[in-house]
């Protein structure tokens, strides 16, 4: 069953109902062209030009940077549709895995395809209460709407900064967290607020430095990629899917969605190209 606990509004990032207007657009079509394992963030090309075989070279990259593999239990902030979970326990021999998220339709979707050992819950990780420590926390691609546009410097570091103090409290002794999240690489003046007004309301790119700055006290960074090459690839290939698939995508989502899905997409790869985006791949180890 999903675990669902009240979530509260008025945080500084993205609501349920922000997360929701995105998230929960239709499973259908966002397989058309993100592909059926249903990985929405960037992919890891090392080594292959393919894009799934790439996602499960990025899954794997995460659990070995968390220390996760033959854990008793994972925490995935930020779940998705689950891809992670799984595969933590069918490829890593983890015992537990357990995901967050606010998307309604991802719990179910989690919980119908979940393998033994995975459990969703329904919740914010600012609410999230583990029954014991884990071993490991990884999250890809949720950073990202922990805070909405217009907050100042020193309450998003308040906010980040929170965050790793959850994990803090969450992990055993020196255990990892392993996170992914898109960042400014320029200056955010720069940026077009297309995206953040029409397809993710309430949320807000971090400035390259500050998840260092926020983890500082609580976890030592370990590693560090910008793999903003790789969001472009990824980006032009999700692009490529969505025009090859337009007449199903449009009778899903109807003409205006897609047009404008299509636009973030080819927007968001020529930020990545130029740099004013960048995507951050970063391992922490609790100081205790």
């Amino acid at each position: 069953m999903v675990q669902y606990s009240e979530v509260q509004d008025g945080r500084a990032g993205a609501s349920p109902a922000a997360i929701s207007a995105h998230y929960d657009l239709s499973e259908e079509f966002f397989r058309l062209w993100i592909g059926a394992d249903l990985i929405y963030s960037c992919a890891l090309f090392d080594g292959t030009q393919d894009l799934a075989e790439a996602q499960r070279r990025k899954l794997d990259y995460h659990i070995a940077a968390a220390g996760a593999a033959g854990a008793n239990s994972v925490l995935d902030v930020g779940c998705g549709w689950g891809a992670l979970l799984n595969r933590l326990v069918e490829h890593a021999d983890v015992k537990r895995a357990v995901g967050l998220t606010l998307s309604p339709s991802q719990a179910r979707w989690v919980e119908r395809t979940a393998r033994p050992g995975v459990e969703v819950r329904y919740e914010h990780w600012r609410d999230h209460v583990p029954a014991r420590r884990y071993d490991a926390i990884i999250s890809i691609g949720a950073f990202e709407h922990f805070v909405h546009r217009g907050l100042d410097s020193a309450s998003k570091l308040a906010v980040y900064r929170d965050f790793f103090a959850f994990c803090d409290r969450a992990l055993v002794s020196r255990g990892r967290l392993s996170l992914q999240t898109i960042a400014y690489g320029l200056t955010p003046r720069d940026v077009d607020p297309f995206i953040f007004e029409r397809i993710f309301p309430e949320s807000e790119l971090p400035l390259i430095w500050e998840p260092i700055v926020a983890a500082d006290g609580k976890f030592e960074l370990i590693a560090l990629r910008n793999d903003r090459e790789h969001y472009f690839r990824t980006l032009r290939i999700w692009e490529r899917n969505l025009n090859a698939h337009r007449d199903e995508a449009v009778a899903i989502v109807g003409e205006e969605v897609f047009t404008d899905f299509r636009r973030y997409l080819r927007d968001s790869a020529a930020g990545f190209q130029s740099g004013l985006a960048c995507l951050l791949r970063m391992a922490f180890a609790k100081s205790s």
